[in-house]
């Protein structure tokens, strides 16, 4: 400012003034200051003004880089906190950066809330977050822990993917299961409990997976194998989420195998990556847009009121049918 100031010949407190927007120069000071200033390259800094009030008005977002899911919240983080007047922050959990090293950097950042996607830290550390910095768990829920929750009704969504799958007559129907990932548990509950309704208990099969494309191509490749060692495939695979189905398309395609004449097959976020398949994807859709909306309405209330109560929203998912779902194979048994 002092630059600007001595350039412009005036003090350097009216241009103090002048970037404050406050009254007290005239229109032909003020313009003048503002070329000086763009000429020099002088931006106010609007983030050491709010640290100076105490406040960063910052929302720090925690993400998994290859989670697709995870850039579709982002996308709908960031124009909800700017509607109420925050920056968002990002920070990233990688194979070699933990999720608890993520985290802490957006609160060395002075990031005043956290809003975690997807988050696989133990419950304890969760909610010791809570209780350092307003902090929202997305796709995850940890009861008792001093943290608001968004995400989707995980049952609903598998309820609708094994009902599709039932009528179109599949029975030997084979859950990959997402292990520690967000949702898996209930997941994997909801597929247990489809089979069981529907009179299937003999055909129930969990294979250990994780929500990565490695799984889903792991998983093909034990389908392919126990084919050739005279065992029959799957007719349908309910996926832990896209990102495995992407994988198990891949390497049942490679190997011949027709979706969805021989498998049918079904992902769970209807993620972008659902939309880019050689093959539309069948998929449970997740609200990415709603469920940013909230967690950053949730972050700001408690800002704003830290006594709340947590709270949760739990968002109805939508089956989306596109060409990996068909009739089951006529010589299915």
């Amino acid at each position: 400012m002092a630059d600007v100031a001595a350039k412009a010949g005036v003090s350097r407190a009216l241009v103090s003034i002048i970037f404050r927007g406050q009254p007290g120069a005239s229109d032909e000071t003020r313009q003048r200051v503002l070329r000086v200033a763009d000429e020099i390259g002088y931006h106010p800094d609007s983030a050491a003004r709010l640290l100076a009030r105490g406040r960063s008005r910052t929302l720090g977002v925690m993400f998994t880089v290859h989670q697709t899911f995870h850039a579709d919240l982002i996308a709908g983080i960031y124009p909800e906190a700017e509607r109420l007047g925050y920056d968002v922050l990002l920070s990233a959990a990688t194979h070699g950066r933990s999720e608890a090293k993520a985290a802490e950097a957006l609160l060395s950042h002075r990031c005043e809330a956290l809003i975690l996607l997807g988050p696989e830290a133990e419950a304890g550390y969760l909610d010791e977050l809570g209780r350092r910095a307003a902090t929202v768990s997305v796709s995850r829920r940890v009861p008792r822990a001093r943290v608001d929750f968004v995400h989707s009704a995980e049952g609903k969504g598998v309820h609708q993917a094994m009902e599709h799958l039932v009528e179109l007559g599949h029975r030997r129907i084979v859950h990959i299961d997402g292990g520690r990932g967000p949702g898996s548990v209930e997941r994997r509950r909801a597929y247990r409990a489809a089979m069981r309704r529907h009179g299937l208990e003999a055909e129930v099969r969990v294979v250990p997976g994780q929500h990565t494309e490695e799984s889903g191509i792991e998983s093909g490749r034990l389908f392919l194998a126990e084919r050739d060692q005279g065992q029959a495939l799957p007719t349908a695979v309910l996926a832990g989420n896209d990102r495995c189905a992407w994988g198990l398309l891949m390497a049942l395609t490679r190997a011949g195998v027709d979706v969805p004449r021989d498998v049918s097959v079904v992902g769970y976020d209807d993620s972008h990556l659902s939309h880019l398949m050689p093959i539309g994807l069948t998929t449970v859709r997740q609200d990415a847009t709603l469920m940013a909306e909230h967690a950053v309405r949730f972050a700001v209330e408690r800002l704003e009121n830290p006594e709340l109560e947590a709270r949760e929203a739990v968002l109805d998912p939508k089956l989306v049918v596109r060409g990996t779902s068909g009739k089951a194979p006529e010589t299915a048994v």
